[in-house]
């Protein structure tokens, strides 16, 4: 993400884009501006008119074969209805308005004309009419603009009222179709509520069903009587059980048996058998105890009792049949024990009944059971049945009451909207579209503008911020020199040169004597005693550079000597106001000495003027005489350090040539006057042959074009006060 600071800096640098090229670009923005005024006053006058239609909600709204609610139906009066949730019900009555067919009759009635006399396009009055829903309302503005105003009129009214005799016709139409369709309908839904009445009906047939709820209560309350019942039951079952097994346990028989022998000793046959067989029986002992065994009384006695045993068993099995085997001790029974059997028999006969009623019991309950289990399923599908009962009855009713709507609707008049405001001749032209020419004039200034100013910037090539030079050449920054604009004396006309003499107490002294500490710093293993002042093109004030940079120097009490090498353009006779008829070029030559030459300027400081131009200057400053002279300026003058100002890097080769004879290149640029080609071209000449450059002096630096003020406190710092004000008059003295 682009940080805060970079986004504050270039936005610095448009407004410093801005304010160079303010001027061009003001000047074609007013222009524009201009012409766009002047274009409005040739404009015809052009007249609008506008009408308003209220839309409701109609007596029906048809959807296919389906009607949407109406006011007695839940809808909301004064609201129109939409299919979609997220739409205007006016939007699909503004797309009816503009429909080609409505405009077309629109034109047809009217004649409408363009400027050539033929009838106009549909498209055409469609982009000529606007149609505008007013804000919170159910109002639809239609209005048209034209240069006659009775036309602009007509158009809108004609359009509201074919619009509104087109919904009345399409609304009977519909209501027509839509009755025929639901006429068709009306036997499908009669004969479909008949079908789900006999399907409820034959359902409760089956199921013998008559209120479910009432038939659940009772069910509920009939099983817990059940339940009562049941229990007493099991009661008396369990103690005619214990009572049923004391007696059988008594008579030693079981109920078969017991019944077998209860019917034999109540058989007449079979007890007067039996006692004509007890009878023989004992007279067959009687003649035995007489008689031998082959006597013939014994004889018939024997074969009386088997014809007696004979008929007994005859008897037995006729009374109570052959699969019963009864002993012959118990075919005769005493009366006690005839009564417990009788008791045992009326026991088992209990019991049988009471198991007989709990399983009965039983069973009802469990048939309870099971139709209450039934219920809930019986309820869900009566009532999906009446369901489909209502909803068929309901449609059925609904058509049948829509069918006689309709029959209304299809003869009456009333359309879904209504004219609220006729549209007026207007007696007023419109200005607006002045407004939006001016608008689009100022606009199209803006834009026009805003290009000039990128254009004039993206073709000027020069440097014009500190930033911009430092960006480019990357050498380490010495000290900047603003732009002086003051005066040396208030009644004087003459800018001030030498800044470091003239005004010892400014911002602009104060900066060379930076310089000159950060030279002196600048290498901590060697003292540099003799630099190069150079620039990469003409202009940049390397020469008022060098000549305050030896001032300041000098004051400090160095002996110093500045020597202007540039011998195509001098400048250092001009700015110590000295002659140039003898100078560098007449030493390097022979036909002068050193000490004849030099000037003494101030207090430590000598000048050695570049003289006359002589035919190849490179040739002078690269022999060994102007080498030798600069290793004797030390030794043989005793200067501590010497300023050679030397012509621009990229015009001639001289400030390269006394580099490698000195101890290295102080490079000064000035911002508005170097340009990006140039410092490049620079950059690369230097780096490429590995010149020693000290570092870099930004010249003229002007603090309300840098997008950083570096001078912020300048005028707060450096005010001179009185008692400097006479220093420094002495001093000039």
């Amino acid at each position: 993400m682009e940080s805060r600071e970079s986004i504050d800096l270039d936005l610095s640098r448009y407004l410093l884009i801005l304010k160079r090229w303010w001027l061009p670009g003001t000047a074609i923005f007013a222009a524009t501006v201009m012409l766009s005024a002047i274009a409005t006053q040739f404009m015809r006058p052009s007249y609008e008119a506008e009408g308003k239609l209220l839309f409701r909600i109609p007596s029906f709204k048809v959807v296919g074969s389906n009607l949407l609610p109406t006011n007695n139906e839940g809808g909301d009066a004064g609201d129109l209805k939409s299919l979609l949730a997220t739409q205007n019900p006016i939007n699909t009555q503004i797309e009816v308005i503009s429909s080609p067919s409505l405009l077309q009759r629109t034109i047809d009635k009217l004649g409408l004309k363009d400027q050539e006399g033929k009838s106009i396009e549909v498209d055409q009055l469609r982009k000529a009419v606007i149609l505008k829903i007013v804000n919170g309302t159910d109002v639809l503005r239609i209005s048209y603009t034209s240069r006659d105003p009775e036309q602009a009129a007509a158009v809108v009214n004609t359009i509201m009222s074919l619009y509104l005799e087109n919904d009345i016709l399409t609304n009977r139409s519909e209501a027509a179709a839509t009755r025929q369709f639901m006429a068709k309908q009306l036997p499908k839904t009669q004969e479909a509520v008949n079908n789900a009445e006999v399907a409820l009906r034959i359902f409760k047939q089956k199921h013998q069903i008559a209120d479910l709820s009432e038939e659940t209560k009772s069910a509920v309350a009939t099983i817990g009587n059940l339940d009562n019942e049941m229990n007493t039951v099991k009661a008396q079952l369990d103690e005619v059980n214990a009572q049923t097994n004391e007696l059988r346990q008594k008579v030693e028989l079981n109920s078969q048996e017991a019944i077998a022998v209860s019917a034999l000793s109540q058989s007449p046959a079979v007890q007067g058998v039996l006692t004509q067989l007890q009878d023989t029986d004992r007279q067959l002992a009687v003649e035995r105890s007489r008689f031998l065994d082959d006597n013939p009384v014994v004889i018939n006695l024997e074969a009386k009792k088997a014809s007696l045993q004979s008929l007994l068993q005859q008897q037995v099995g006729q009374t109570v049949g052959n699969q019963t085997q009864i002993p012959q001790r118990l075919l005769q029974i005493g009366d006690l024990r005839q009564n417990l059997i009788q008791s045992f028999l009326q026991s088992e006969v209990q019991r049988f009944g009471l198991a007989k009623r709990l399983s009965s019991l039983s069973n009802s309950r469990f048939a309870y059971e099971q139709r209450v289990k039934i219920i809930p399923q019986l309820a869900q599908n009566q009532r999906e049945l009446e369901r489909k009962v209502e909803v068929a009855e309901s449609t059925y009713q609904t058509l049948l009451k829509k069918v006689q709507e309709l029959q209304l609707v299809e003869n009456t008049n009333t359309a879904s909207s209504r004219i609220i405001a006729p549209a007026l001749v207007p007696n007023k032209p419109v200005t607006g579209k002045k407004i939006i020419i001016l608008l689009l004039g100022v606009m199209f200034g803006l834009f026009l503008a805003t290009t000039t100013v990128l254009f004039l910037s993206m073709r000027d090539r020069s440097l014009k911020t500190l930033k911009e030079v430092r960006d480019v050449f990357r050498y380490t920054l010495l000290g900047i020199i603003p732009l002086s604009v003051k005066k040396i004396r208030r009644d004087s006309n003459v800018e001030p040169k030498i800044a470091v003499r003239d005004t010892p107490y400014s911002l602009t002294s104060e900066m060379y004597r930076m310089i000159q500490a950060n030279l002196k710093f600048l290498s901590s293993d060697k003292v540099l005693k003799t630099i190069v002042v150079t620039s990469a093109v003409p202009k940049e004030g390397k020469s008022t550079v060098s000549a305050n940079l030896a001032a300041a120097i000098a004051q400090l009490g160095r002996k110093v000597l500045l020597i202007d090498a540039d011998m195509r353009v001098p400048s250092q006779h001009h700015l110590w106001q000295l002659t140039n008829a003898v100078g560098l070029s007449e030493v390097l030559v022979g036909q002068a000495e050193f000490d004849v030459t030099v000037s003494k300027v101030m207090d430590n400081l000598d000048v050695l003027t570049a003289g006359v131009r002589p035919p190849n200057p490179l040739a002078l400053l690269d022999s060994k005489r102007m080498a030798s002279l600069i290793e004797n300026f030390s030794s043989q003058h005793n200067y501590d350090f010497v300023i050679i100002d030397a012509p621009p890097l990229l015009l001639a080769a001289d400030a390269l040539t006394l580099s490698q004879m000195t101890d290295g290149i102080l490079l000064v640029a000035r911002p508005g006057v170097i340009d990006s080609n140039s410092a490049n071209a620079a950059q690369e000449m230097l780096e490429r042959s590995n010149y020693n450059v000290l570092g870099l002096v930004v010249n003229g630096i002007i603090d309300k074009n840098e997008s950083s003020s570096y001078l912020y406190h300048e005028h707060e710092y450096f005010k001179p006060t009185k008692l400097a004000k006479e220093f420094q008059g002495l001093a000039k003295k």
